[in-house]
């Protein structure tokens, strides 16, 4: 095992440049976070993650759940990034819409991603399983929705680490398998 960013491990499996000359996007769903009431812990974790692996990272957009995130997913689309990463609105609360904001902008759905991550929490966390979300590829760009716990966010990129590169690489029209 690599070095820890904010706590998540990074491991060396070829990928440490995932992101060398691709553009990432971080959506933070959170109406507590967006009105001020308080400061977002999963954005700067994301961030420095995506960083890590070369990827030139667009400054998180925190959205409150509902429509805005859709919009926020869409507006991000528009810049082509090769990955955008959503943390939050995966629960059960009414105001949990992030896998329904994202669902309809997918062309297809990659379902391991998310089972994935779910299995790694429920390791640590039963209620892990409970998290909804979606991930999968609009066009060139995989998009995948995680928990907005740090916890959770933590759990998602461990599993994305050994991966990312290889997702980037496919969408882009590598045939390595």
């Amino acid at each position: 095992m690599g070095e820890r960013i904010r706590g998540v491990p990074v491991h060396d499996h070829g990928h440490g440049d995932a992101g060398a000359g691709r553009r990432a996007g971080i959506v933070i769903a959170s109406t507590r976070a967006a009105t001020g009431v308080y400061t977002d812990q999963t954005g700067p974790v994301i961030a420095d993650w995506l960083a890590e692996h070369g990827f030139e990272v667009v400054p998180p957009a925190v959205v409150p759940d509902g429509p805005s995130v859709g919009a926020a997913i869409r507006a991000l689309l528009a810049m082509e990034p090769a990955v955008i990463i959503t943390s939050g609105g995966t629960g059960l609360s009414p105001d949990d819409t992030t896998p329904e904001q994202t669902l309809p902008l997918l062309d297809r759905e990659v379902p391991g991603v998310v089972e994935a991550i779910r299995r790694v929490g429920s390791h640590k966390a039963p209620t892990s399983v409970l998290t909804r979300g979606h991930a999968g590829t609009a066009g060139k760009t995989f998009i995948v929705n995680l928990p907005g716990s740090p916890a959770g966010v933590m759990d998602g990129l461990a599993v994305l680490d050994p991966i990312l590169g290889h997702i980037c690489g496919q969408l882009e029209g590598g045939h390595g398998h």
